[in-house]
């Protein structure tokens, strides 16, 4: 499994996380063992549906989305940050703070996603940039999660 580190700065009122990346790793799941593979390792407020077209970020959860139907074109770390295409199996690991959008997809694109114990209702903040210095202290103190993703999957490779 290839895991690709992603990092992009503050920019267009998106805060990303001021220390870690955004991971994408290759076939890292199963898509039809996705929601159990969460589930077993703790991840909850489950959900399945596509991600949105929109730039948009989580100020105080983590979240993991795991595709599990279809393609598409994400952009990840707001209006800067690269587009990257995403397959079934591919799981995307986004720290509080980072950046994210639908770009195009498939008609049957689908992911579910899956946020750390304590975080399972994510507020979904979009682009603002006079809150996005005041968000960063608050982005960065949201812990790593105690608990792993499952076996082999990029949760791992945040310090």
């Amino acid at each position: 499994m290839s895991v690709r580190e992603i990092t992009a700065p503050p920019a267009g009122g998106i805060p990303n996380h001021p220390r870690w990346p955004a991971l994408l790793a290759a076939g890292a799941v199963a898509p039809d063992a996705a929601e159990a593979t969460f589930r077993a390792n703790g991840w909850g407020g489950t959900w399945r549906w596509s991600v949105y077209d929109f730039h948009h970020f989580h100020p105080a959860s983590h979240e993991a989305l795991a595709v599990v139907a279809g393609h598409a074109r994400l952009q990840l770390g707001g209006p800067e940050g690269p587009e990257v295409e995403v397959a079934p199996g591919d799981v995307a690991l986004l720290p509080a703070g980072f950046g994210h959008r639908l770009v195009r997809a498939s008609d049957d694109f689908a992911v579910v996603g899956a946020y750390p114990p304590g975080q399972e209702s994510p507020e979904i903040a979009r682009p603002d940039p006079d809150k996005a210095a005041a968000r960063e202290a608050a982005i960065a103190a949201v812990p790593r999660p105690d608990c792993p993703l499952g076996q082999g999957l990029p949760e791992a490779r945040w310090p």
